[in-house]
């Protein structure tokens, strides 16, 4: 059976859930993406990493464009250790992909930001 939705004016299935004009709650991991502190600690991450993708710099590369600061282990898992140094790495967009489904192991990656944390 179909209707008119009270949402959006369009015709749906009666099981359809419309979230035209929906507001979602934000989730805590974006909320304290948004942070300035976060902001500032990325742009460390950054700079410390000499502006490279730390996997290929090890693998003697220089891959310096869409850089995005990763967390090896994720806020979600533990939120304390969001604006931890060693938690933090800088990755090549595909590399940062491998990272997420977890193809780049979470060892290797500690190791590449403690060695940036102790130079």
């Amino acid at each position: 059976m179909y209707r008119a939705c009270s949402r959006c004016g369009k015709v749906h299935d009666s099981n359809y859930k419309c979230n035209h004009n929906r507001t979602f709650k934000q989730s805590d991991q974006r909320e304290l993406r948004n942070k300035y502190v976060w902001h500032k600690k990325s742009e460390e991450v950054r700079r410390k990493s000499k502006y490279l993708c730390s996997v290929c710099k090890d693998e003697k590369k220089y891959v310096y464009e869409g850089l995005g600061v990763h967390h090896i282990v994720s806020i979600k898992e533990d939120k304390e250790r969001y604006l931890d140094n060693y938690n933090l790495i800088c990755l090549c967009p595909e590399h940062h992909r491998l990272a997420e489904i977890g193809k780049i192991d979470k060892d290797y990656l500690f190791e590449l930001a403690r060695q940036r944390e102790d130079k």
